[in-house]
This record gives C-alpha cells, sequence and structure tokens, in this order.
C-alpha cells in the first residue's frame, strides 16, 4: 500500500499514521471522527484498466454495495459493536471504513502472554452480547478473531471487523462461486490458518465456535487446532482434534460446549452471556486472580514426585536452613549448639552436688 500520513482516500479519509500493510488509521474529515481502514486487495480481473478518475468497474462496485449492505443491516446502537462506516475502491484496493475509539486490539493485549481466567470472562462477554445483537438481526460476524476485537481503555471490549469479513466473504464468491474447490481455494488465500475462520458451518453456531476457539486461545496464549497451514487446519477441525478444554480452568466447560461439533449442542449467544455473568458474579477480586494466576506451575512430563517438607520444631513446615545446623541429610539436631554450654556446666554441678550429698549420708 502506497500512502502516507496527510494523505486523503476517497475525498475523505486523511491518514494519521504511516499505514501497516492493508491497514491505515484515519480521521474522517467529515465527522472528525477517527476511522480504521482496512484494505483488500482485488485481483486484476476486477480493476483492469482502472484509472482512479475512471469510474468504477461493475464487479467492484457490486463489492462494494454488498458490503454497504451488511454495515447498513448491523445494528449501529449496540455498545459493543464497532460501527461499520462503509466501503470503497481505490486503485486496486477495496477499503471498508469502521469506526475506531482509543484503545488496543485484543491481538496486542494477548501478545504479552496468556489472559487470566475471569478477564478473559469479561472479555467474552462483551463479545457475546455483540454477537447476540447481530444475530437477532438476522446477521452472522464470520470473523471473530483478536484482530478484530477492539479493547477500549474502560477495559471493554468490542466487537469489529463484521465488513472487512464481508467483503472477504463477497470477494471468494464472486471470483470462486457459492461453492466447491475454487471458492475454498481463494477463501484460503484471503483468510489464512486462523482456526476462528474456518468452523464446520456458518451462521450464528459458526460465531459461538469461533468465540470458544479465541476464549481458549487467549486463556492458553495458543489455538487448539494446529494450524501450520490452511489443509492441516481443516482437517484438524473437521476430525475434531484439538487440545483439550481443560487447560482453560473455570471456563473448560463452557470452551468444551463451544468447541462441540454439532451446532445444536452449542450454547447461543445469549445463554453464552448469561453463564458468564453468573462466572462473573463469584469471580474473585483481581489481585486474588492475578496473585493464582502467578502461582500456578507448568507440569513437566513425566511421573508426579510428591515431596513433602520436613518440619522445623514447632513452627510451620518449611525449607531447611543454610549453615551447622543442616546435619544428617537436613535433619536437624535433637540440642541447639547454642545450649551445649550451660547444660554440660549444669551437669557438672549436678554430679558435685550429688558426690557430697552422698558423703555426708555415708558419714553420718
Amino acid at each position: 500500500m502506497r500512502a502516507g500520513p496527510g494523505q486523503v482516500l476517497a475525498g475523505r479519509y486523511r491518514l494519521t499514521d504511516r499505514p501497516g500493510p492493508l491497514c491505515a488509521v484515519a480521521v474522517d474529515e467529515v465527522t472528525g471522527e477517527p476511522v480504521l481502514l482496512r484494505a483488500l486487495e482485488l485481483p486484476s480481473l476486477l480493476t483492469s484498466g482502472y484509472e482512479p478518475e475512471d469510474e468504477v468497474p461493475a464487479q467492484a462496485d457490486r463489492l462494494v454495495r454488498r458490503v454497504a449492505a451488511v454495515g447498513s443491516a448491523a445494528p449501529a446502537w449496540h455498545p459493543r459493536l464497532l460501527r461499520g462506516v462503509g466501503a470503497f475502491v481505490e486503485g486496486e484496493l477495496l477499503w471498508t471504513v469502521e469506526e475506531r475509539p482509543a484503545g488496543v486490539s485484543l491481538a496486542e493485549l494477548a501478545a504479552a502472554g496468556p489472559v487470566p481466567p475471569y478477564r478473559a470472562a469479561e472479555l467474552a462477554a462483551d463479545l457475546a452480547g455483540a454477537l447476540r445483537a447481530l444475530h437477532e438481526a438476522g446477521l452472522s460476524h464470520g470473523n471473530l478473531t483478536a484482530e478484530s476485537v477492539l479493547v477500549c481503555e474502560d477495559g471493554a471490549a468490542m466487537l469489529g471487523g463484521l465488513l472487512s469479513g464481508a467483503a472477504e466473504e463477497a470477494l471468494a464468491e464472486d471470483l470462486g462461486g457459492p461453492g466447491g474447490r475454487r471458492r475454498y481455494d481463494v477463501r484460503a488465500t484471503l483468510v489464512g490458518p486462523v482456526a476462528e475462520r474456518w468452523p464446520l458451518d456458518g451462521g450464528p453456531a459458526g460465531d459461538c465456535w469461533a468465540l470458544g476457539v479465541l476464549l481458549q486461545r487467549l486463556l492458553t496464549g495458543r489455538s487448539p487446532f494446529p494450524g501450520g497451514s490452511v489443509p492441516e487446519l481443516v482437517t484438524a477441525v473437521r476430525d475434531g482434534r484439538r487440545e483439550p478444554s481443560a487447560v482453560c480452568g473455570p471456563l473448560a466447560p463452557l470452551v468444551e460446549r463451544l468447541l462441540q461439533p454439532d451446532p445444536v449442542q452449542r450454547p447461543t449467544a445469549e445463554a453464552i452471556r448469561r453463564e458468564l455473568a453468573e462466572l462473573l458474579a463469584g469471580a474473585p477480586e483481581p489481585a486474588d486472580e492475578e496473585r493464582a494466576a502467578r502461582e500456578l506451575v507448568v507440569r513437566p512430563e513425566g511421573p508426579l514426585v510428591l515431596f513433602r517438607p520436613r518440619r522445623r520444631g514447632r513452627g510451620a513446615a518449611g525449607p531447611p536452613t543454610d549453615g551447622p545446623a543442616r546435619t544428617g541429610g537436613g535433619r536437624p539436631p535433637l540440642i541447639p549448639p547454642a545450649l551445649l554450654g550451660p547444660l554440660l556446666v549444669g551437669g557438672i554441678f549436678l554430679l558435685l552436688a550429688l558426690g557430697v550429698a552422698a558423703v555426708v549420708l555415708f558419714a553420718g
């Protein structure tokens, strides 16, 4: 993407930062609001001979209208949904526009390491509420990943990526047809081996499955499915070959149900939200949760050996102290060294007293 700070796209979006490979932060000069622009590379057959001053080709225009229709149908009122502003074509790129309040992506947050269970539950509850609103509006999301979630400054999670996901699906269908191998190949190129994007089924049930994958990723730092390539990932999802959900702690039962291959067995977005609310009602204080997380130890593979610490006198059990007191393989001495001298002197005086008493007794 050849663009830089200050450049204006579509006559209204002024870039405010150096853009990434296919995304950029900008300001909408019409509304003054910050927005996030995501780009999708269009194949040359859609933009052949296209110049910016020419009319947008019919196929590209159709993609823009399909993406815009999804944005119009989405509930803009929900506080946990990032509002999709629109889409446009410039050069050989299809751009989607989405509001961008202050915050960081969930991918950036998760890069620091596994997220504590109850914090992950808070984020998932926000996302489940956003999914419920979409599902009630007759839409599915299809792009629930750590990259599409924004964590705001107040800690709330907002779900974005609706328009960019719709653009990818529309392009895959436009180039590959409604199904079959060609559509799979195009989609694999656009999406890549991201487990959340490859449920066995689409629609609301597929969104809930993706939330289960995302939850386990947040809690463990890795996907439950192997994902070196799209074929490997898709085969593992189809065969149910994944890491057990038991590694998810208090969220393990929910994650297990979300990752069921049968969509009928998965909870709905509303059921997920209610269950997480009940779990959070009994959550420990954040400091207690952080302390508990620090105390978790990853066990090495192999048999476990129980260790029972030795007791030190009448106090609590603990490690042996360093120095001369550690004798006999760590067993503490029966008499502390500091008492040996007084006890020896006292014993001598006691023997002398007994001797004098015996002499007096026999002489008398």
